[in-house]
């Protein structure tokens, strides 16, 4: 499985942006696909996630702000990011795994979002 995310770039705080992960490969393995970001110098933290059921989570911080949601023709995931803050700068990442079995987890490039103040 390869994961390509693009879609990152500067904007400015109250501004959107969205973000794109598509999918190739062998992806019937896949059941949960993910964004996580990183910060400089903290640690990489999940923003969200979609479920091949449709199920989605958030982190509180992103709650109301961000949205996930995934095109299955187009085996790609988007997150779409709105009222931006300077603490969503972060490098985003995609992430495709299986919830049950841990040896499917597969990892994109990261995307640099820069929000200024």
């Amino acid at each position: 499985v390869q994961l390509q995310a693009s879609g990152g770039g500067l904007v400015q705080a109250g501004g959107s942006l969205r973000l794109s992960c598509a999918a190739s490969g062998s992806l019937f393995s896949i059941n949960a696909m993910n964004w996580y970001r990183q910060a400089p110098g903290k640690e990489r933290e999940l923003v969200a996630e979609i479920t091949s059921g449709g199920r989605q989570i958030y982190t509180d911080s992103v709650k109301g702000r961000f949205t996930i949601s995934r095109d299955n023709a187009q085996n790609t995931v988007y997150l779409q990011m709105n009222i931006l803050k300077p603490e969503d700068t972060a490098v985003y990442y995609c992430r495709a795994r299986n919830t049950y079995y841990q040896e499917y987890d597969y990892w994109g490039q990261g995307t640099l979002v820069t929000v200024s103040s």
